[in-house]
């Protein structure tokens, strides 16, 4: 009775997998983590590809034992627990020493990966990441360029209790921001990431980063982007940091190099100019009287 039962359960599954639409692996890309526009976050998706089908394996063997055994040796078959068996030596050197080998097997991709992740050496560009609330702030270090970057105006306005305002109305709602962090494609940026009140979190999944923002501490990250992926990128703070953490959404615009150094040139004088003094006015000394 039950191998029946368990048969309609695996006819009903294959029958289900079968009706399946064809944009299922779409589907199944939403919920798994992204292969992103970096090598890094490629090799982060492999490791974590590798272990997920290293634990589903695990899971097969496992559960299938238990499953087996629960129906072959149940008492209604006239099955009998042998209460004599309290010890067996080369079992428990099994169980040991198999969970020892599969931790060491994975452990060994998973500490080169993070030893790469780590490596801020050889680096072409220095950014300063500062997470405020609620907001960040961008310092390019190299040439004295520093911005601040929030929420844009019409995510913002949209979001206001009563405001009258569709959501679905604006495009990339609470996604976008007035200033995005502009960054080149095909160099190795370095980011020193903080935090100017309480802790928050900058990630942005494409490149394969997450770093927290720690008051009174500097996190380092990476990220590389292929020099054939300039566009769009966007994130959020990931650490919960106060009643707008919803708010500070991540945009990254990745373009060429020739494009960025233009960009970060025009930016530079920009900022000098408004930083100027006002000239003082060209008025002649008046004459004396006395």
């Amino acid at each position: 009775m039950i191998r029946a039962k368990i048969a309609q359960l695996a006819l009903l599954a294959a029958a289900f997998a079968g009706s399946l639409p064809a944009h299922a692996e779409s589907g199944w890309a939403l919920l798994n983590m992204t292969q992103g526009v970096t090598d890094i976050s490629r090799k982060i998706y492999s490791l974590h590809m590798e272990i997920f089908w290293i634990c589903v394996v695990i899971a097969v063997i496992v559960f299938g034992a238990m499953i087996w055994s629960i129906v072959t040796y149940r008492k209604s078959k006239g099955a009998v627990a042998d209460v004599t068996l309290v010890h067996n030596t080369k079992v428990e050197l099994v169980w040991t020493t198999v969970p020892v080998v599969i931790l060491v097997f994975m452990a060994v991709p998973a500490a080169r990966t993070l030893v790469e992740i780590e490596d801020t050496t050889k680096t072409d560009l220095s950014i300063k990441v500062t997470g405020f609330q609620w907001g960040w702030q961008y310092d390019y270090l190299d040439s004295g360029v520093a911005y601040y970057s929030r929420l844009d105006r019409k995510s913002d306005a949209a979001r206001e209790l009563l405001s009258g305002i569709d959501p679905t109305t604006i495009d990339h709602y609470l996604l976008n921001v007035d200033k995005p962090l502009v960054v080149p494609a095909g160099m190795k940026v370095r980011l020193l990431i903080t935090g100017a009140d309480v802790i928050h979190s900058w990630w942005v999944p494409a490149f394969g980063v997450k770093k927290d923002a720690i008051p009174g501490f500097v996190n380092e990250a990476w990220f590389k982007v292929d020099t054939d992926k300039p566009g769009l990128y966007r994130g959020q703070c990931a650490e919960l940091c106060g009643r707008d953490h919803a708010f500070m959404p991540i945009v990254v615009d990745v373009r060429s190099k020739a494009d960025f150094e233009a960009w970060l040139k025009s930016k530079a004088a920009e900022q000098k100019q408004a930083a100027a003094p006002a000239a003082a006015p060209d008025v002649a000394p008046a004459a004396s009287t006395g």
